[in-house]
C-alpha cells in the first residue's frame, strides 16, 4: 500500500485513545502490526509533563504517526490543530477531520473542503475524514488530497458498514484512489467485510481500545483485514439467488 509516496505493509491503522493504561495500548500497537497509529493533539497537554510523556512512548513504538484534528469544529480550529500538530511531531501527515454534528459526529463536508485546500496548499498531506458522498470526494481530490477516509459508521458505535453501496460506489468511482475506511468498526469481521469491498486499509481505534482484551483484539483485527484482503484479491463469488450443487450430475452412478 502506497500513501503519499510512502509504501507501507500492512493494511491496519491504529488510534491511541482510550485504552486502560499506555503499557495496554503499546501491547496493543504492537499486537495489530501497524505501521501507522493516529494521534489526537491534545493542546492543553501538549507542552506539560503528561503530554511529553505520551509523545515520548508513541515514538519509542517505531511507528509512522498520523495526528489528527479530532474535535474541532470549524475551519480555523482544525486548521491552526494541524499546525501545532506539525511542529510537535515534525510530519506533514495530518487527518482532517472537522465534525459538524454533535450526536453522529459526522463530518462538516464544507468546512472539510474548505480546511482540505488551506492545508494542501500548507504543504500538508492530508487524510480526510469524510462521508460516503461522491461529490465530497471529488471536491477532496480537487482540494489535494490523494487518500480518502470515508465513514463506515458513527464513530465509536460499533455498527459496522450501515451503507454497504455507498462505500461500493466510492470504490468504483475512484479505482485508483486510496480508500481507507475509518469510524464505526466493531468487529472483526466488519473490517474483513469493508477490505472484501477492495478497500486500502481500515482505521480504527475504540473497537481494540474498550475490548476486554485490546492486545488479543488487535491481532483479530490484523487477521481480519489481511484476510478480505486476500478474499478480495483473490475473487469473491458473488451471491445467487438459487442453489447451485457442488457436486455435477454428470457421472452420477444410476443404480438398477
Amino acid at each position: 500500500m502506497e500513501l503519499y509516496g510512502q509504501t507501507l505493509s500492512s493494511r491496519l491503522l491504529l488510534g491511541t485513545a482510550l485504552y486502560p493504561s499506555p503499557a495496554i495500548m503499546a501491547e496493543a500497537v504492537r499486537a495489530s502490526a501497524t505501521e501507522i497509529v493516529t494521534v489526537s493533539l491534545r493542546r492543553e497537554s501538549a507542552g506539560g509533563k503528561a503530554g511529553g510523556e505520551f509523545w515520548s512512548l508513541i515514538r519509542s513504538l517505531g511507528m509512522r504517526v498520523l495526528p489528527n484534528t479530532a474535535g474541532c469544529h470549524t475551519v480555523k480550529e482544525a486548521v491552526t490543530t494541524a499546525q501545532m500538530a506539525r511542529e510537535v511531531f515534525a510530519t506533514d501527515w495530518i487527518k482532517l477531520e472537522v465534525i459538524g454534528h454533535h450526536d453522529t459526529l459526522q463530518p462538516d463536508v464544507f468546512a472539510l473542503v474548505e480546511a482540505a485546500e488551506i492545508l494542501t496548499r500548507e504543504g500538508f498531506e492530508v487524510f480526510p475524514y469524510t462521508t460516503g458522498d461522491l461529490v465530497v470526494a471529488e471536491r477532496l481530490l480537487e482540494a489535494g488530497c490523494e487518500v480518502l477516509m470515508p465513514w463506515c459508521a458513527p464513530i465509536g458505535s460499533a455498527r459496522g458498514p450501515v451503507d454497504i453501496d455507498a462505500l461500493r460506489a466510492l470504490r468504483a468511482n475512484f479505482p485508483d484512489v486510496p480508500l481507507i475506511v475509518d469510524a464505526g468498526i466493531g468487529r472483526p469481521s466488519h473490517a474483513a467485510a469493508v477490505m472484501e469491498l477492495g478497500y486500502d486499509a481500515v482505521l480504527l481505534n475504540t473497537a481494540v481500545a474498550k475490548a476486554g482484551d485490546p492486545v488479543v483484539m488487535a491481532s483479530a483485527f490484523a487477521k481480519a483485514v489481511e484476510a478480505g484482503r486476500q478474499g478480495w484479491l483473490a475473487g469473491l463469488l458473488e451471491p445467487r439467488d438459487m442453489a447451485v450443487p457442488s457436486t455435477p450430475l454428470i457421472g452420477k452412478a444410476v443404480f438398477s
